[in-house]
């Protein structure tokens, strides 16, 4: 072959060469393009529902308790308003009065039936209920006036960047005086993050049946978000003995073998789950 044949060859086949791999380049900032577009809208439409309703067992009315000045509900409602995630927020609740006083400070209210078992489906009630279709419902307890925005924002992202999880929450640390209190609901998690159980009493529980000081005991915070999809379907789920043992409704989730994403946060928890509670609340927000 002559040397000009053999020249033009080699040029031909370093533009081909060359052509190959610009080609993968392109084709990969087009992949990736499309992968960041598709997640960026994965679970992007989210809606803050807080369930609410006057017939509590524990403390009926709870809220519209004034806390300062405030219902209750009221400053909840306002410290939610904060979230950055949140397209919208609206209240749910099957009592009048609780309407009416939610619609006089500027809420938008959804009714719900009376036949709503827990916060879980009151969501899921006002959410078909709602003109707009959302991807993720945060479920924000309205017993919790201090609740930070923050802690809104973490659980959101977290489902949205765990597609595995149907389901996510928070934990904060357990105080030692909280450690056999019922009302405040202990969780412990696996190494990547997702929960492994809830429970009333205090876990793990070791044999000597006292708290060790070492150990990060972990406590429940009640705001919670799901999918959307799942959350639809979560009212078909029977109860399970767990969840019915404990009552916690989030042991249904785990039981029927859903993934659920926990999230730790620094947030003293000050929620309201008896009349007693309020003096509490009012005293930490004067200090």
């Amino acid at each position: 072959m002559c040397s000009s044949c053999s020249s033009g060859s080699s040029s031909t086949r370093s533009w081909i060469v060359h052509g190959i791999v610009a080609g993968g380049a392109i084709a990969a900032a087009i992949g990736a393009g499309a992968y960041l577009v598709r997640y960026r809208k994965f679970r992007s439409q989210v809606v803050g529902i807080i369930p609410a309703r006057y017939a509590s067992s524990r403390f009926e009315g709870k809220p519209l308790v004034n806390i300062l000045g405030k219902p209750m509900i009221q400053r909840t409602w306002e410290r939610a308003k904060l979230a950055t995630t949140l397209d919208h927020i609206v209240v749910a609740t099957d009592d009048e009065k609780i309407a009416e006083c939610c619609r006089g400070f500027g809420a938008d209210v959804v009714m719900t039936s009376e036949s709503c078992r827990n916060g879980t489906e009151r969501c899921n009630e006002a959410l078909q209920k709602l003109d707009k279709k959302y991807d993720v419902v945060v479920n924000i307890q309205g017993d919790e006036p201090l609740i930070e925005p923050e802690i809104i924002d973490g659980i959101v992202k977290s489902l949205q960047a765990a597609p595995d999880a149907v389901f996510s929450t928070a934990v904060t640390s357990l105080k030692p005086e909280d450690a056999f209190d019922p009302n405040r609901v202990k969780c412990v998690v696996d190494n990547q993050g997702y929960a492994i159980y809830f429970s009333r009493g205090l876990i793990p529980y070791n044999k000597l049946g006292k708290v060790n000081p070492q150990f990060p005991y972990m406590l429940h915070l009640g705001i919670q978000s799901y999918d959307a999809k799942f959350l639809k379907i979560y009212p078909e789920l029977q109860p399970t003995p767990l969840q019915l043992e404990e009552d916690l409704e989030q042991l249904k989730v785990l039981e029927n073998g859903y993934k659920m994403k926990v999230i730790k946060v620094d947030h003293e928890a000050h929620g309201v789950d008896i009349p007693e509670d309020v003096e509490k609340i009012e005293t930490l927000m004067l200090r």
